[in-house]
């Protein structure tokens, strides 16, 4: 065992395997040696290079720069923003962005998928590089599984650099940081951003990966992101700098073999199978389709454009030694206080935790409508999430919150536009303001997954808020102790009554028809309504989900691990 494991583990732990390889040790033993030898050290970051984006002044002669300058000057000192709901859409402007930039491309995401997706957009990238884009790669390392070797080959080319945040000192087996260094690697890099020549940016929930861009068939998350340009995206890239610069990211060269000097090659190969396979039909036809970056390089995007800020966790946050009133979640629970009227939340995993919980039942006790939408037990990925969840949903409902629970997506009518696109087709018009084609929760699934183990076909994924129809939120924060406290998130505050009116007006007109709505009956008991064309159906059980699931979610609301949830 020894010897296979050698090369996987940083060189003072292949000294102490090499010494073990002739030897039977008990698997307490083995990971004994390997604890006390230090072997979930990292490289010393004396080494390593600063590097920053560029100014805008120096990016505004290339395309985009062009562009946006035009825009801007005709709306000073705000920031232009496109919500970004279907998924290929999503998908088709990461792609077209990364081919739009002429000067650098700094990318920035917690999971990347070494699927179809994943590698379709790291050809754009590979693409970028070939015509002089410096382009940075910044990733979580924990979810990132059989990446390390296509990592490497991109951090050899000239022009693309690649970092891991706060990696995993032991490449495999993975789950071996786990056991030997828990504390540290529980705690990641959530942020998610994709900035193309310090000019336009994207900020929202996606990861990158097949189901977060619909090419998934048996699952599929329902997500938001946001693409911004103006003075926010300045904010946007010193953040992504500040990560990139930190202690905790480490360059790819540090941690992996060095790429053998075909794996370019291998990766043009794999990238040129994959473009014709057809799987990928729908994604290169979704980019010949989407027109925005047309529109926005020339002039014409329909932007909703606002006074925009962003708010930012600090790498040190995987620490616990930030200030906890400066971080994300203080911040946004400072602005959900000040709500006079109501408040729409929709969250993915939403876990409000007794001191959450408490204050939102502080803000309905004032008069603050507060409606929320997650995932239910049928929709979930995360069964353990929904626990946490679950347990608060009592208090919630008495204090007079509205809770709804997003139904897997075949239990919608087939033909049924999605949420977003009917409000459009209902309110666009009467407000006279862009109609944002994309912003919507829709997506058509085939199957439905069964058990307490299986990931539902359809989830939740967006993180987004709207308050007294004045401000909306949208990034990578979960209302969870997860992000709250233990990852470091990412988000815009984007002052438009538009973009919150359309989340209001989606609660009132559109939501319950994807959601069951949570109530309590006269006895006490949970009960679940569900509106369908015939009526509306009373449900006494958790809706979709079997017996075994629902009890594995009660055994694990027992448990005292919602800090980890």
């Amino acid at each position: 065992m020894a010897t296979r494991l050698q090369r996987h583990f940083p060189p003072c732990c292949q000294r102490v395997l090499a010494r073990l390889k002739k030897s039977l040790v008990s698997v307490p033993i083995f990971l004994g040696v390997l604890l006390s030898a230090g072997c979930t050290s990292l490289p010393s970051p004396e080494s390593r290079q600063a590097s920053y984006a560029p100014s805008r002044a120096h990016t505004k002669s290339s395309s985009l720069g062009q562009a946006v300058g035009l825009l801007a000057q005709q709306h000073p000192g705000l920031s232009g923003i496109y919500p970004l709901a279907d998924p290929k859409e999503a998908f088709a402007v990461r792609a077209l962005l990364a081919d739009a930039a002429e000067q650098t491309l700094d990318v920035q995401y917690y999971i990347w998928r070494n699927d179809l997706t994943g590698i379709l957009l790291i050809q754009h990238l590979r693409q970028a590089a070939d015509r002089g884009v410096r382009v940075r790669l910044l990733l979580d390392d924990s979810a990132n599984v059989s990446f390390d070797e296509l990592l490497a080959s991109l951090d050899a080319h000239e022009n693309i650099d690649v970092r891991l945040f706060n990696p995993l000192a032991i490449r495999f087996p993975r789950w071996l940081n786990f056991i030997l260094d828990f504390q540290r690697v529980n705690r990641r890099m959530h942020s998610k951003s994709f900035i193309a020549d310090n000019q336009a940016a994207i900020l929202g929930g996606r990861n990158v990966g097949d189901e977060y861009f619909g090419a998934n068939a048996e699952f599929l998350f329902s997500d938001l992101d946001a693409i911004a340009v103006g003075p926010v995206v300045r904010d946007v890239s010193q953040a992504f700098d500040l990560f990139w610069n930190s202690d905790f990211a480490y360059p790819v060269s540090q941690l992996l073999p060095k790429a053998d000097k075909t794996a370019l090659d291998a990766l043009d190969e794999r990238a040129e199978k994959i473009m014709t396979s057809t799987e990928a039909r729908e994604f290169v036809q979704a980019m010949n389709d989407s027109s925005l970056i047309t529109e926005l390089l020339e002039g014409r995007m329909a932007l909703e454009w606002a006074p925009t800020r962003m708010l930012t966790d600090q790498p040190d946050k995987i620490m616990d030694t930030t200030d906890a009133t400066s971080g994300v979640a203080s911040q946004l629970n400072d602005l959900l206080q000040q709500a006079k009227s109501h408040i729409e939340l929709i969250s993915s995993y939403f876990v409000p935790t007794k001191t959450g919980s408490r204050r939102l039942r502080r803000l309905a006790n004032k008069g603050v409508r507060i409606r929320i939408l997650t995932n239910s037990l049928a929709s979930t990925d995360v069964a353990a999430v929904h626990a946490g969840y679950a347990k608060r949903r009592r208090k919630l409902l008495k204090s007079g919150i509205q809770l709804y629970e997003m139904r897997p997506l075949q239990d919608t009518p087939q033909h049924s536009q999605s949420v977003l696109q009917r409000l459009r087709s209902k309110h666009a018009k009467s407000a006279n303001q862009p109609a944002f084609k994309s912003w919507s929760w829709g997506f058509k699934s085939p199957h439905n997954g069964r058990g307490p183990f299986r990931h539902a076909t359809t989830s939740l994924h967006a993180k987004t808020v709207a308050v007294d129809d004045e401000w909306i939120f949208i990034g990578s924060f979960n209302f969870d102790p997860r992000s709250a406290r233990l990852n470091t998130e990412l988000g815009f505050v984007i002052d438009s009554p538009t973009l919150a009116r359309q989340v209001s007006q989606a609660f009132d007109t559109s939501v319950p028809e994807v959601a069951y709505e949570v109530a309590i009956d006269d006895q006490g008991h949970l009960i679940w309504f569900l509106h369908t064309p015939e009526g509306v159906k009373t449900l006494h059980n958790e809706p979709q989900a079997s017996v075994l699931r629902r009890a594995w979610v009660t055994f694990v609301s027992l448990l005292p691990i919602e800090w980890l949830l």
